[in-house]
């Protein structure tokens, strides 16, 4: 008795890793007939880099000051900015 089922254990064991591995044979075989297509009107954005500022401080109490960055329109903004909070009327 302890035999048999020791026999049908060792069967059953046998078929389930059979069967485990045709299927993950058949998926793998499946993933090879995948292709992948690139999309060129989605593209990533980047970050804006933000304005670089160096305020000075004269020993009068004027304020001047130096901007780089690399959005024209940003540099602009910001020194306008700078004007209207740090001009002392």
């Amino acid at each position: 008795m302890k035999k048999l089922f020791i026999q049908s254990f060792i069967m059953s064991f046998i078929i389930v890793f059979a069967i485990a591995f045709m299927s993950s044979f058949a998926f793998s075989v499946e993933n090879k007939n995948i292709q992948i297509k690139k999309q060129p009107e989605i593209q990533q954005v980047k970050p804006k880099k933000p304005v670089k500022i160096k305020l000075k401080r004269s020993s009068e109490g004027k304020y001047t000051w130096e901007l780089s960055g690399d959005d024209v329109d940003e540099i602009v903004k910001a020194d306008k900015r700078l004007k209207k909070l740090l001009t002392t009327e």
